[in-house]
């Protein structure tokens, strides 16, 4: 890698806004975040992939899946051990894109120009890569088939698929897509008239153009009533779960730098029972709405859609005691429901999301469709020479690029000692998460955490407060970071 290579890329997002900070307060920033800091020193080094690795492995690797996950895997494997053979089947040219930044595109800071990249300039050197989908896994006999036609076999199996988009799972929408394919489906219903959905690149730039609509209604309103403008978080799990608050914090941040804050009720409704799963998140989220003045519904999940109506219809649900079981000598609980209209100005759809048909329905899949690993090794649970990391992986809160960056590393470790016929596998994932949480435009709660369910800073400073020292390493550094570092497999 060339040497400093990501603080050079650092530094060119800096010059594109030179009115907000200088190249010179950047590196006195990047000096104060040991995070920065670990990660530059890693890509100072000029040294290649084979005379970096390590390890004697050998064998044929087959990562279906060529996104942040699946690259960065490549990469290190190549870092570790040079004899071993990879290869990635990935049928988007742009796969490597950066998902994050499209809540950034949605807000109007970035363009969607700034998040595409190619993924055949990320290839790593040394690796395969299949132009193809694997439509078949067949892990009984070590081999996946690509679209229908070619079979490819593997020693071991890296599953990085990431998630599909199910808009088609509420009434009234259609199509299930990926973050950057096609989807026109989706936008003959999102994207325009006052529905929005900031989960594919697309509709993240239209969501922009949504927000300033929105804008240009509330100058214009002289109702009484306040514009609703309506956001949701659905039933299943879903990837970078606080970009629904993101975007709304944001919407927030334009009305106000509009001067019409006070026209709009913004609302947030979740399917959970609270805004935020770690406890001391949620305490500082809850002081930040309350802040703000947004209303909040819990047990609320988006069920339907009438864009032309703009009605929104939410399933609000909880329990109650039924018939009393005497063999188990206890009520029987039975879910309720209560089907809520809400007429709307704006709506920010999150979707439904699940993994491919192809693999929820193989033998690799689980009854909720994600491939179900050993969540410490990331092995998977039946077949010990398949793993599975990033979205499609069956692991508790850590559908999120921060995750994925802790993940590929045990992953590699583990797989790479299984190769060498060792019987233990030496690395533990430990469930950690960061969500940078945008709360405004210039402020950022760098949320940490892991399975404890504690706030895990990385930093000597209060996680929940809201920061503008995080601002600038959500816009200037994350991104560099990740494609020049981690997609090299060096951070």
């Amino acid at each position: 890698m060339k040497k400093n290579k990501i603080l050079e890329e650092i530094l060119k997002e800096v010059d594109k806004h030179p009115e907000i900070m200088s190249r010179r307060e950047a590196l006195k920033y990047l000096t104060m975040s040991p995070l920065a800091a670990s990660v530059l020193a890693s890509a100072t080094v000029g040294t290649t992939a084979a005379s970096a690795a390590s390890s004697n492995a050998k064998g044929k690797v087959v990562i279906v899946g060529g996104g942040l996950a699946g690259m960065s895997t490549a990469a290190l494997i190549r870092n570790t051990a040079s004899n071993i053979e990879v290869t990635v089947i990935e049928p988007d040219q742009y796969s490597v894109s950066y998902q994050p930044g499209q809540t950034l595109v949605a807000a109007g800071v970035w363009k969607k120009e700034d998040i595409i990249y190619k993924r055949d300039d990320f290839l790593p050197s040394g690796v395969k890569l299949i132009k193809g989908s694997v439509t078949a896994f067949d892990p009984a006999n070590n081999k996946v088939t690509v679209d229908g036609k070619e079979d490819v076999s593997y020693d071991q199996l890296i599953v990085a698929t990431g998630l599909m988009l199910n808009y088609g799972g509420i009434k009234g929408l259609e199509g299930v897509i990926t973050s950057s394919g096609e989807n026109s489906v989706v936008r003959q219903k999102i994207g325009k008239n006052g529905a929005y959905s900031i989960y594919f690149r697309d509709g993240s730039e239209d969501t922009w153009k949504g927000i300033q609509e929105l804008v240009a209604k509330a100058k214009a309103h002289t109702g009484t009533e306040k514009l609703q403008a309506l956001f949701s978080m659905p039933a299943t799990a879903i990837k970078c779960g606080g970009a629904p608050m993101k975007i709304m914090y944001l919407t927030h941040a334009h009305l106000e730098k509009a001067g019409v804050a006070n026209k709009v009720e913004l609302t947030f409704n979740t399917n959970g029972g609270a805004l935020f799963g770690i406890p001391e998140y949620n305490a500082a989220i809850v002081k930040q709405f309350e802040k703000r003045g947004f209303k909040w519904n819990f047990s609320h999940n988006l069920v339907e859609i009438d864009t032309e109506a703009k009605i929104a219809t939410f399933d609000k649900f909880w329990k109650e005691k039924g018939e009393f079981d005497e063999a188990l000598d206890e009520y029987v609980m039975v879910t309720k429901h209560d089907y809520k209209a809400i007429k709307y100005d704006f709506i920010h759809v999150t979707p439904p999301m699940k993994a491919s048909d192809e693999v929820a329905k193989s033998p690799l899949g689980s009854e909720q469709g994600w491939v179900p690993v050993e969540k410490e090794t990331l092995q998977h649970v039946k077949f010990k020479n398949v793993w599975s990391l990033g979205d499609v992986a069956a692991l508790p809160m850590t559908k999120t690029g921060g995750s994925a960056r802790k993940e590929y590393r045990v992953l590699v470790e583990n797989m790479v000692a299984s190769m060498e016929g060792k019987t233990t596998l030496p690395a533990k994932f430990g469930g950690y998460t960061v969500c940078p949480l945008i709360t405004g435009l210039g402020t950022v709660m760098l949320a940490e955490f892991d399975w404890s369910k504690k706030p895990t800073p990385s930093f000597p400073l209060d996680p929940t407060q809201e920061r503008w020292i995080w601002w600038l390493l959500k816009v200037y550094a994350l991104k560099p970071m990740t494609m020049y570092g981690m997609l090299a497999g060096r951070a």
